[in-house]
């Protein structure tokens, strides 16, 4: 049998104020156990929330940025349920006023389709403490630090039907907050937490089927290889004949295996009421008006700007313009590197690659925007070859020096251009060569002819000690071959 595959997403966004929702403790990670919570974090009895601003002032920058409508009476509710890092037995989150209402986000897709993913709304919510198992022998810590700290929880329709669009829709939101500059995005440290709700339908059905929702995805690999988990096992229950349960699960990517946490609640479950500590926050023209001038440039304009202004295919203006960090490192290699494609290229490159091999992110390379950018400009006016200007990069990544034409000048990089020199070169090759200018000269085919010019280049390189100009050489090749 053939199935319709309905996928929709709960995103949990960290909000990057410098204190919680509604205490003024601070949200810095990394902290030791238990040192940023407050007695209005630990719901002490007789203390009483105060809403912090930036939060409200972020969830309408988000809101702006998704085309979405503004709450202007945003209400906050009790979601009751008790676990052990929910210190008041209840989460204050939004329910039937959310602060955003529905929007839309547009994600390009690998085969050139377009998807708009619609928003349901989000809104404003506190976060839970979090249970630490490791460690402990049997035993469960406590750490009430995340208590409390401010989220948006970003809520879809069921409008992706495959892993690919549920993957390219979470890295445009992760790319469109960090943009924002409201959320860090770091999901390794829980910035960004994915909800994935899936449900099978027969092929062409308008009834859907019995949904699970899988908790707590931090990568975008492990949401594609859970949305695969998740669909298998769904399709095998239903072509045994069973019935799919609706519940919450969990996910190992290590080990791609998902297991039951609980029958999945309704929302009467929670049985929601009104906070009493917190009046319902009028949102006026003007506040929304100073959230809308804080708004940065959004990663489409930003893709579209750098085709026009750089001359970018949409490809690597895609990839750079995705991470606002990794834009402002590529602007700046452009700015002094003399050829903006070539700094695309090292940037989504070499760059990237050594980043990716170091996990480490933009702002941690050892390697700025304007080395790169000296470096590139030294390959651009033909002073280092490609293969030296790799050796320049380690040397600069490595910390060797701080300057690209020092590593060139102290490593003898530079790239031999002196036409006359490297003639005489080429003369000399040509003539321990004959069999192979003889080869070259009767083939009549120019494709065959071009590729039979590297047999040429390795001999040059090394009569030039890897520093004869490739290009000069090739032109030399040809005129003297072709004559």
């Amino acid at each position: 049998m053939q199935w319709d595959i309905v996928i929709g997403l709960e995103i949990h966004v960290q909000l990057a104020t410098k204190t919680k929702i509604f205490s003024g403790s601070s949200t810095a990670f990394g902290a030791g156990p238990n040192t940023q919570a407050s007695a209005i974090d630990l719901a002490m009895p007789g203390t009483l929330p105060v809403p912090n601003e930036q939060a409200f002032r972020y969830a309408v920058m988000f809101g702006l940025a998704v085309d979405a409508e503004i709450g202007r009476r945003s209400v906050f509710d009790h979601k009751n349920y008790f676990y052990p890092d929910l210190p008041r037995g209840s989460q204050i989150t939004q329910m039937d006023h959310p602060i955003v209402g529905p929007g839309f986000v547009d994600v390009d897709l690998a085969d050139g389709r377009r998807k708009r993913v619609r928003i349901h709304h989000a809104h404003l919510e506190e976060d839970a403490g979090k249970s630490l198992h490791e460690d402990y022998h049997g035993m469960t810590g406590i750490d009430l630090n995340r208590a409390g700290t401010p989220l948006i929880e970003v809520v879809t329709e069921p409008d992706m039907t495959s892993a690919e669009e549920a993957v390219g829709f979470a890295r445009k939101l992760h790319s469109l907050v960090t943009s924002l500059g409201i959320c860090d995005g770091d999901m390794s440290q829980g910035s960004l937490r994915f909800d994935v709700n899936i449900s099978l339908k027969p092929k062409g059905s308008d009834t859907l089927g019995t949904r699970t929702e899988t908790k707590n995805l931090n990568s975008f690999r492990y949401m594609e290889q859970a949305i695969a988990h998740e669909v298998e096992r769904q399709m095998d229950i239903l072509e045994d004949g069973g019935q799919v349960v609706q519940e919450t699960r969990l996910y190992n990517g290590e080990r791609d295996e998902s297991r039951s946490m609980r029958t999945k609640e309704e929302a009467n479950d929670y049985r929601y009421f009104p906070c009493p500590d917190l009046l319902p926050v009028v949102i006026d023209d003007a506040f929304i008006q100073s959230a809308r001038d804080l708004l940065p440039e959004l990663p489409d304009d930003r893709k579209a700007r750098f085709k026009e202004q750089y001359g970018l295919n949409d490809y690597d203006a895609g990839l750079l313009s995705a991470d606002a960090r990794l834009a402002a490192f590529f602007e700046e290699t452009a700015k002094h590197g003399q050829d903006a494609k070539l700094a695309a290229n090292w940037v989504l490159g070499e760059f990237s690659a050594w980043l990716n091999a170091e996990d480490k992110t933009v702002s941690e390379a050892p390697i700025t925007g304007l080395q790169l950018g000296q470096l590139v400009a030294r390959i651009a006016d033909n002073t280092v070859s490609s293969s030296g200007a790799k050796k320049v990069f380690e040397a600069l990544w490595n910390g060797d020096s701080d300057n690209a034409d020092a590593v060139i000048e102290s490593q003898g990089l530079k790239q031999v251009s002196d036409t006359g020199a490297l003639e005489k070169m080429v003369d000399d090759v040509l003539a321990e060569m004959p069999d192979q200018v003889a080869q070259y000269q009767q083939e009549q085919d120019p494709k065959k002819q071009k590729k039979m010019l590297g047999g040429f280049m390795g001999p040059l390189m090394k009569a030039s000690k890897g520093q004869g100009n490739p290009k000069l050489f090739n032109e030399i090749l040809v005129r003297k071959l072709g004559g």
